[in-house]
Formats: structure tokens, C-alpha cells, sequence
């Protein structure tokens, strides 16, 4: 079996060397780190990180809980998170919550045994599990909340800014001409969907346009439960709204599946955007406007932030949390072509 010793002897340099690229606990230089990667391909070596986190309390992983892993915004994410990680010797535990909030009290349980060293979490559409969160912080172990970010936390949190994303993505339905713009949101007991909201309503203000809670519809995170209300909504009588933006992607998807049931084109009939990207490759046609995350960025410097906690750089009960909010850039296309004058 091939031994860390033996790995330095074929790179031709000291266990130390190896052991500081295998950790990148200590910066090695590019000639010296990519002989000893090529010496471990060769010899087929796997380091023994269970052995080594019994001596060291240390198991070098991390952990991300996602609320669904088919939204395509969250696997981009947890690649970002993936990056940062790996330069610094770390693997990456990502579990799925299914957004449910029983489930994601027993993931953040699991993480803890596993001894990951910090988690990342995206909280599940219902009541934060604040309380669980802050006894794994006071327990020594750094949490980063990631997109969905509760209110009154007391830890580090990244995500976009919700409000002035959304702002930008009503006022460019506005700029083509949508007078009567209704706004499907996601569950109102996430916090980024009730900022979403409140930007969106703030751009049609500025508008000079009317917020009637006749265009407010409030739907979920399922896109088939979405359908069913924008097709309620938009074969009742009119005024139906020349224009929809969609707060998230899988109410967006809802919303396009409502359009088909009813014989609505986009952009001829009724002007679309929405926030986040719907899929990895736009496939829909008419293409989407779509109000885009830094998604990668995101998980990148979640995990930045994470880990400059896990170095001690920052105690993770100790000093104020970090907050970031990026800016998201909007992605114009079709599905939101200016509204003809006589419309």
C-alpha cells in the first residue's frame, strides 16, 4: 500500500512537502506541488483523512445543505463552493432537504456527527431552525447561511440583493411598455421572496403605475400548484396583465406551463420575465429575460468566508457576522420584446 513516505521519495522531496500540498496548509511552489500531485497519481495514493481527524480533530470536509438540487441556481452554487474548497485541501458533503424543515433539522444533526468542519445552509421554506443553528455554532463549528437568509441572524450570510434585483426586472418590463405587470411570487415565509416583493412593488411606484393586489399572486415553490393559479388567474375576465415577472425559477416554469394550457403566446400576448435562470442551457423558446444570480460567486465566497472562520481568523461567536450582498445582472431576450402601442 502506497505510504505518504513513499509518495515523497518519488517526488523527490520531504514527507512535509507532500503533506503541505496534500492539506495547502503550508503555499508550496508550482514546480515542487505539481511533483508530488503527479507522484500520487502514480502511486494510486489515497491519504487516510479518518485516521488523521482522530489524531487531529480535523476531518478537512465540508457540508451544504440545499433545499433541491434540481433547481438549477443550486448546483452552480454548491460548484462554487467547490472551488474554494478544493484549494484549500477540503472536500465537500452537499446533502438535498427537499425543502422540508423536519429533514433539514436531521441533515444539520448529520453534518455535526460527521464532524464536517463548518456547513453551509440553505434554509427550507418554513420556520428557521435559528435555535439549532446557533448551539453548532457555539459547539465550535462555523455556519454560513447561503441565498436564503432568515431574519435576526446572528452568523455570516451571503446572497444577492433581493430588492434591487427585482427592481431591475420590473423596470425593464416597464421600459417596454407593460403597464399592467403582476407579480407571482414563492412562499412568503421565505425571506428573499418577501424582498423580492417589496423591490418589485417599489419599481412599479416609481413607475407611476398602480400596486393592486389584484396582480399580486402569491404561489409556491411547486411548479405544477403555480400553474394552477396563473391559469385561474388568467382565464378569469378581464383586465388580465399585459406583463408577469416571476420571483424565482420554479414559480417562473409554473407560469410558462399556465401560458401553454391557455393559448398565450410570449411575447405576442403577454410579456415575461423573471428571476433566476430556469435551466443550465436555455432551451425555451422564446428565450427567457431573466434576472441572473452569481451563482458560482456565491458558493465561492461562502465558502471563503467559511473557511477563514474554520483558520481562526474570525471566531465564529465571537465577532460581528459577515454580510454580503451581490449585485445580480439582468439577462435581456424575447420573452419580454416591447409591448406594441395599441396593446
Amino acid at each position: 500500500m502506497p505510504t505518504i513516505k513513499k509518495v515523497a521519495e518519488r517526488a523527490g522531496v520531504s514527507v512535509g512537502t507532500v503533506s503541505h500540498v496534500i492539506n495547502a496548509s503550508v503555499p508550496v511552489s508550482e514546480p515542487l506541488r505539481l511533483k508530488v500531485q503527479a507522484a500520487i497519481r502514480e502511486l494510486n495514493y489515497h491519504p487516510n483523512y479518518v485516521a488523521r481527524s482522530l489524531k487531529t480533530s480535523k476531518t478537512r470536509t465540508l457540508g451544504i445543505i440545499v433545499p433541491d438540487l434540481t433547481i438549477p441556481f443550486f448546483p452552480q452554487v454548491i460548484r462554487g463552493v467547490e472551488t474554494k474548497a478544493r484549494e484549500h485541501g477540503y472536500s465537500l458533503i452537499a446533502v438535498n432537504s427537499t425543502d422540508d424543515c423536519e429533514r433539514q433539522k436531521e441533515l444539520l444533526s448529520l453534518l455535526h456527527s460527521q464532524r464536517v468542519e463548518g456547513i453551509l445552509l440553505v434554509v427550507a421554506a418554513g420556520p428557521s431552525p435559528l435555535a439549532q443553528v446557533n448551539r453548532i455554532v457555539e459547539a465550535g463549528i462555523p455556519v454560513v447561511y447561503v441565498d436564503r437568509v432568515p431574519d435576526r441572524v446572528a452568523v455570516d450570510s451571503i446572497s444577492v440583493d433581493d430588492v434591487k434585483a427585482a427592481e431591475m426586472g420590473v423596470e425593464h418590463l416597464v421600459s417596454k411598455g407593460h403597464r399592467r405587470i403582476a407579480i407571482v411570487t414563492g412562499p412568503m415565509t421565505l425571506k428573499n421572496e418577501r424582498r423580492r416583493l417589496l423591490g418589485s412593488k417599489q419599481a412599479l411606484r416609481r413607475a407611476g403605475l398602480d400596486v393592486s393586489e389584484e396582480f399580486i399572486w402569491h404561489g409556491n415553490l411547486r411548479p405544477e400548484d403555480v400553474a394552477a393559479l396563473c391559469l385561474q388567474r388568467l382565464s378569469g375576465p378581464l383586465p388580465r396583465p399585459d406583463a408577469i415577472f416571476a420571483t424565482n425559477g420554479p414559480t417562473a416554469l409554473g407560469i410558462l406551463r399556465a401560458f401553454r394550457d391557455c393559448g398565450l403566446r410570449t411575447p405576442e400576448d403577454i410579456g415575461f420575465a423573471t428571476f433566476d435562470e430556469l435551466t443550465v442551457d436555455d432551451v425555451f423558446s422564446p428565450a427567457v429575460t431573466t434576472v441572473v444570480q452569481p451563482a458560482h460567486e456565491i458558493g465561492f465566497r461562502a465558502a471563503e468566508i467559511l473557511l477563514k472562520r474554520i483558520a481562526g481568523d474570525q471566531a465564529p461567536a465571537v465577532s460581528q457576522p459577515v454580510t454580503i450582498r451581490l449585485a445580480a445582472t439582468l439577462k435581456i431576450r424575447d420573452s419580454s420584446k416591447a409591448k406594441s402601442i395599441s396593446a
